[in-house]
């Protein structure tokens, strides 16, 4: 089968590897339909992590069942489904208590399991016409048959859900006021979701036009921090008040206004300045321990310097860690075949799988008219 390969830094190509094969019997084989690129594959592909070549990315997946395990009871060559990036088992402690993202079967010695990501178990991705899915009956939900509204399920293995989640961390409630930092795929999403949850005004900060542009059609506030401090623009706008909720979906690649260097730390310190006294952040943002060119020695170990003192004085709550998406799926799901949300609006680009290399290399470049891509094996 064809399938996108790892081949170091910037490299990736679309090569014919071996087809996934049934190698338990609670296993099925999906043919992949649609598979998105997520931000955090730019992870591996710029080199970032410990990934070596070989690698086939893609935790984005979902698609037709083409052949089933003999332990497999729920689903039947033919079904349509959609797979949560989370490889999960469904009984260890963990995931019984609903937090699949931290499974403790599937990727002995690490917390959580993913499809085509580094150090998180022995998982093909789905960036390629097959995918060998395994728990199936746990780890993949079925959708509607046929081919309606499959750029919106597109959405539904990650970044719906943890957009979703960013809003969860932060206990989002109806009439609040929520910034989120971070206008990429699962920033416009933590907006979408902040206002499908009621809240009465949501402010996203970024720099990048088309992203601000696609989070004021959703109905957020787009605050450009290149022009100046967001803390003090969102102060401004509010006659010096600050907001109920925050959210960072940026991570440690965070950018200070004014600077085009890495600075790990600065959305968790905007954070802290523009969120109110007794109010909450929710972090999906990936941190993970990072060299961003030598600008912070201790963002290598995974360490960051942070205002902690200002955050107890305000007594601020956090919520961190990555998208149980077993957890929200189902329901967004029925919320999409309601019509009462539709993802697929962050979506610019639908390519065929051949063309992948030249995507994540304008994707990884931030160029516009490449928000969210999906791919058709």
């Amino acid at each position: 089968m064809r399938a996108l390969v790892y081949e170091g830094p910037f490299k990736v190509a679309v090569k014919q590897v071996e087809d996934p094969k049934i190698q338990h019997p609670n296993d099925v084989i999906v043919h992949i339909t649609s598979t998105c690129i997520c931000g955090s594959d730019l992870h591996m592909y710029e080199g970032r992590t410990a990934a070596q070549p070989g690698i086939v990315f893609g935790h984005e997946n979902m698609g037709i069942v083409e052949e089933v395990g003999s332990g497999v009871v729920t689903l039947h060559k033919g079904d349509r489904v959609v797979l949560p990036f989370n490889v999960a088992c469904g009984f260890c402690k963990n995931c019984e208590r609903g937090y699949t993202a931290f499974c403790l079967t599937v990727n002995p010695g690490f917390a959580g399991g993913a499809y085509g990501y580094v150090a998180m178990g022995p998982y093909s991705g789905g960036q390629a016409e097959y995918l060998r899915v395994p728990f199936a009956d746990f780890n993949a939900l079925q959708l509607p048959a046929g081919t309606e509204h499959e750029e919106d399920f597109a959405m539904l293995p990650d970044i719906f859900p943890t957009g979703y989640h960013g809003a969860e961390l932060a206990q989002v409630a109806p009439g609040e006021s929520v910034v989120v930092f971070g206008a990429g795929p699962v920033g416009l999403m933590a907006a979408y979701s902040s206002l499908i949850r009621g809240a009465a005004e949501v402010y996203i900060v970024d720099r990048v036009p088309e992203r601000l542009q696609k989070a004021k059609e959703i109905g957020a506030i787009p605050i450009d921090f290149s022009k100046s401090d967001p803390v003090q623009q969102i102060r401004d706008m509010r006659h010096g008040d600050g907001v109920d909720k925050g959210i960072d979906a940026v991570g440690y690649q965070g950018v200070a206004p004014g600077q085009n260097k890495e600075a790990p730390s600065t959305v968790l310190d905007s954070l802290i300045r523009i969120v109110n006294a007794t109010g909450m952040l929710g972090v999906p943002g990936l941190y993970v321990p990072s060299d961003p060119g030598g600008v912070d020695p201790h963002a290598k170990e995974g360490r960051l310097l942070l205002p902690f003192g200002k955050l107890w004085e305000k007594g601020l709550q956090v919520g961190t860690g990555q998208c149980n998406v077993k957890h929200y799926i189902r329901h967004l799901r029925d919320l999409i075949i309601a019509g009462r949300a539709k993802p697929s609006f962050v979506v610019s680009n639908v390519v065929p799988l051949n063309d992948a290399p030249i995507a994540y290399d304008k994707f990884d470049k931030r160029i516009e008219g490449y928000t969210k891509v999906i791919l058709k094996p």
